[in-house]
């Protein structure tokens, strides 16, 4: 007994209670995967079993990507975290049963599956539509972009602290892997992702191309849908703006944001600007950002060979204590830091004012956020690749993507209205209420997960489940 504060006075501690579930509020992430007829996709893709001590390969795909959620960084934790919830999911499959479903996996069986994610996320967008608030289009510098389905592209570094298939040095100096990625910024999905040698260049064209083409593989009606695609200067590349160029049609329209890597000619072209061409920035929020200006650059760099339909913008900003050391001469004698940024835009349609250098800026900078999609994917089983295996590696991502896009469903179709939890990362929705234990319990032919009334969420949770419950399945 503790002296000072006696709270363990007469306490106890055994192993041997009963109908308990850890981690219960997994069971969000399994009802939206079955009422958005994920689960059905999957299983028309895997073997069905005969034996009796088979496991159904869709059930076990979507229990590794609930555990990805829950924060499990292997196979082995996977199913120790399963074993949790086995009262209301059945028994976990072994981390060997695991291993043995993601080896299975081809590139063919990849392609069905990412198939399957869109058939799934056509669903989802249909239900977002019908929500109190409709689809979330995004709103920048004050103005709706309604119609607008905005894709962001980056890669990132995930470090290998051992030799694994595909691990090599990286452009940073680490070791470990460089994979490419697509988000949805209007529902924060994961839309792509490739998984790439550490070594992989930043700005590798083909394999720009190649996300790009399986994130529009994955947008709903893409095929006559308006479409925005923000990059860094990685993606300023001549057979990613043509093809971006060539996506256009008459029921489609593509744009383009793109950083542009800064060279004497863009200087030369900068230093004849008059001015009065600069114009004051803005904010996120449309008000006038005090210390930063943006101007037109296009038509006065002598650059050749680039689509000409581009525009280039030019910011300007005075330098920081951390920019000293990456200032050109240029931008010594001026005392200025500038950036650049590409773009196709003329005009977006329905958007008053999206011509003007001030708003585009607006728009460019905002594709910041998708670092905050490259850090909930690292939370979310990316942080470190588990096997050795390159082929498991990949099939491990895959799922990590899927259990992603679940926590963005759940959020989306149940918790639009909660403002603690709309937005949540992970770890939010781990401690608020994926982790949340319960009691399991049988009544009258009726299986019951009781929560504690006193959890500040549990409201919240009780309705999540019925609004997922109330969805309606796909036909």
């Amino acid at each position: 007994m503790s002296e000072r504060t006696g709270w363990d006075r007469r306490l106890s501690v055994a192993a041997d209670g009963r109908g308990t579930v850890g981690q219960a509020g997994v069971v969000l992430l399994h009802r939206v995967a079955d009422r958005s007829g994920l689960t059905v996709a999957l299983a028309r893709i895997f073997p069905a079993g005969g034996s009796a001590t088979w496991r159904d390969r869709a059930h076990v795909v979507i229990c590794l990507a609930g555990a990805i959620v829950l924060g499990a960084t292997n196979l082995l934790e996977a199913e120790q975290l399963q074993a949790q919830h086995t009262a209301v999911l059945g028994a976990p499959a072994s981390d060997s049963t695991g291993h043995r479903v993601l080896r299975e996996w081809n590139g063919n069986t990849r392609l069905r599956i990412a198939r399957a994610r869109a058939k799934a996320r056509r669903h989802v967008w249909s239900l977002l539509h019908l929500r109190p608030g409709g689809f979330p289009w995004l709103t920048v510098a004050g103005k709706r972009l309604t119609g607008w389905i905005v894709i962001d592209m980056d890669a990132t570094i995930i470090l290998s602290s051992s030799k694994k298939q595909g691990a090599t040095a990286t452009f940073k100096k680490t070791f470990g892997f460089h994979p490419l990625a697509a988000w949805c910024a209007n529902t924060q999905e994961s839309l792509a992702m490739l998984l790439r040698e550490g070594r992989a260049g930043s700005n590798t064209a083909a394999d720009h191309l190649r996300v790009l083409s399986d994130a529009l593989a994955q947008v709903p009606g893409s095929a006559h849908a308006k479409i925005l695609i923000r990059l860094d200067g990685a993606g300023a590349t001549h057979e990613l703006l043509e093809h971006i160029e060539k996506l256009n049609t008459a029921r489609r329209t593509v744009r383009y944001l793109v950083g542009w890597t800064v060279t004497d000619a863009d200087e030369h072209a900068i230093a004849t600007l008059p001015g009065q061409a600069w114009e004051a920035a803005l904010r996120q929020d449309g008000e006038v950002q005090e210390g930063y200006a943006i101007a037109e650059l296009t038509g006065l760099n002598t650059r050749t060979g680039w689509p000409e339909s581009m525009r280039l913008l030019v910011r300007r900003v005075k330098p920081s204590g951390r920019h000293a050391r990456k200032l050109t001469a240029f931008e010594r004698g001026t005392g200025w830091k500038y950036s650049v940024v590409a773009t196709n835009i003329r005009h977006m349609w329905g958007i008053a004012g999206s011509h003007q250098p001030q708003f585009l800026d607006v728009l460019a900078r905002s594709h910041a956020t998708v670092e905050d999609r490259v850090r909930v994917d690292k939370a979310m089983g990316l942080r470190n690749l588990p096997s050795k295996s390159w082929e498991a590696n990949a099939c491990w991502m895959l799922t990590a993507n899927i259990g992603h896009d679940l926590d963005c469903w759940v959020r989306l179709l149940a918790l639009h209205d909660a403002q603690d939890l709309a937005l949540a990362e992970p770890a939010t929705m781990r401690h608020r209420l994926y982790g949340v234990p319960a009691r399991y319990s049988r009544h009258a032919r009726h299986r019951w997960l009781r929560f504690d009334r006193s959890w500040p969420w549990a409201d919240a949770l009780v309705t999540a489940w019925r609004r997922l419950g109330a969805l309606p399945t796909p036909t």
